[in-house]
């Protein structure tokens, strides 16, 4: 089986193509990475840190050039694809910080003399499943986490972002990175289901329904795992917003990078008397969105089901306020469309598409807003924008949402915090920050009494 990756902006140009590896080769990089693990967390801390800092390096040396191959490769603008080089070489400099953070504490024996410790350590190898939305900093989220605490991993990349993927490999043996420490291997179905059935932990970002699957595999297997399934983003937006600043943020998290982020919006809720005003900011600044901003979609198919559920949605009884065409032009370009009066059960309410369209909905107040935003089977990221502090503080209490963004699009990720959604966006513990750190290790507790005692 050969893997393909082509230009989304050109769909004839071939970007890479690769033989797909197999299941039995999968198997063996496990058993190298395994056979190489003892040794990379022997090597202690400061050889961690280190290396993981020439990455961070690596990735800086090397940044245009990354970001030419994002854009060529998965069709990101080109200040968004800089904006993932720059925040790629931030996340591996953060956790190489990381091997010095304590690994455990020590505490009061319940009686007499001894010591008692607890120590978080390394499950093996990590098996990585990314997306190719984000083909630099969703791997890197995944593997420096999991490097600087001790294991070695595996990456299987979704087949669109093969080529950035294997440059990232690159870069890391360029940092000196250790042979069978971190690799990757292209492949699909069978290389993704041979990495869960034979990783020691599991880390996975993609659909729903093939999350579930790796997540039942995983956790039949006893493997600790954790997978991001994307969300049905919503922005909701008070009468006493600024509705201009509003509308801005909003069509950036619909339209930026054609919608192709777990964190992009894909609902908004105007409340009460903003209503009129914010349709009337929000297609004009969608209608400004170009392809600096917006570009492609990611291929045929995701401009097919883009196109076939706007169509839909039209014939059940929905308005088009603005958009829902293709431009002439060669690419997988879908423009930025904005919907009203969808009916509430129609796949566009209800499902991720991933791309840049959104529904306009409208509620008589905050509770019938945030009723709304949470009646949905996932839920990522929601925004909010108003100027009331205490509305602010409502909506983020009651909101089912893994991440509450106030007066910004809800497309935003800090890398440095938790990241994760509710219900069936994500399962397991979140990426990022320390909560990374933690989700790759467990728990030890040692007991150390006097002359061998128990």
């Amino acid at each position: 089986m050969s893997i393909t990756s082509y230009n989304p902006a050109d769909p004839a140009d071939l970007v890479v193509a690769v033989e797909a590896p197999g299941a039995e080769a999968v198997r063996a990089a496990v058993g190298r990475a395994r056979a190489a693990q003892a040794g990379w967390l022997a090597a202690g801390a400061g050889a961690r840190s280190a290396t993981l800092g020439r990455v961070a390096e690596a990735v800086e040396a090397h940044a245009e050039e990354l970001a030419a191959l994002i854009v060529r490769e998965v069709g990101k603008p080109l200040a968004e694809a800089r904006g993932e080089v720059a925040r790629t070489a931030a996340i591996w400099r953060y956790y190489a910080q990381a091997p010095y953070e304590p690994s455990g504490a020590v505490h009061e024996t319940a009686a007499g003399p001894g010591l008692l410790l607890t120590r978080r350590r390394p499950y093996g190898v990590a098996g990585l499943i990314a997306p190719w939305n984000f083909p630099l900093a969703i791997p890197s989220w995944k593997a420096a986490p999991a490097l600087a605490v001790g294991n070695t991993a595996v990456l299987k990349p979704a087949p669109e972002a093969t080529a950035c993927a294997l440059r990232l490999a690159e870069l890391t043996a360029l940092a000196s990175l250790p042979e069978d420490v971190f690799t990757v291997l292209p492949g699909g179905a069978e290389e993704g289901v041979a990495l869960v059935e034979a990783a020691d932990v599991v880390s996975f970002t993609g659909s729903t329904g093939v999350g579930r699957a790796v997540v039942r595999a995983a956790t039949g297997r006893g493997v600790p795992v954790q997978a991001e399934l994307g969300g049905l983003n919503a922005a909701l937006v008070l009468p006493d917003a600024d509705v201009e600043l509003a509308a801005g943020h909003i069509a950036a998290a619909i339209a930026g990078y054609a919608g192709q982020k777990c964190t992009a919006t894909s609902r908004v809720i105007a409340v009460g008397a903003a209503y009129a005003p914010l349709r009337e900011a929000l297609v004009k600044a969608l209608a400004a969105v170009d392809d600096s901003v917006c570009g492609p979609v990611v291929n045929e198919a995701a401009r097919e089901r883009m196109t076939g559920a706007v169509s839909s949605a039209v014939e059940a009884g929905a308005s088009v306020l603005v958009g829902g065409g293709v431009p002439e032009r060669a690419g997988w370009y879908v423009e930025p469309t904005l919907l009203a009066d969808v009916p509430d059960q129609h796949p566009l309410a209800r499902e991720e598409f991933f791309g840049p369209v959104a529904v306009l909905h409208a509620a008589a107040d905050l509770d019938e807003a945030i009723a709304l935003a949470n009646d949905t089977p996932h839920s990522l990221a929601t925004s909010v924008h108003t100027r009331s502090l205490d509305a602010a503080l409502a909506a983020a209490d009651r909101l089912d949402a893994g991440m509450i963004r106030v007066n910004a699009p809800s497309s935003g990720v800090d890398f440095h915090l938790p990241f994760g959604g509710t219900k069936g966006a994500s399962h397991g513990e979140r990426e990022q920050g320390r909560a990374a750190l933690e989700f790759y290790t467990v728990s030890r507790t040692v007991s150390v009494l006097p002359g061998g005692g128990l």
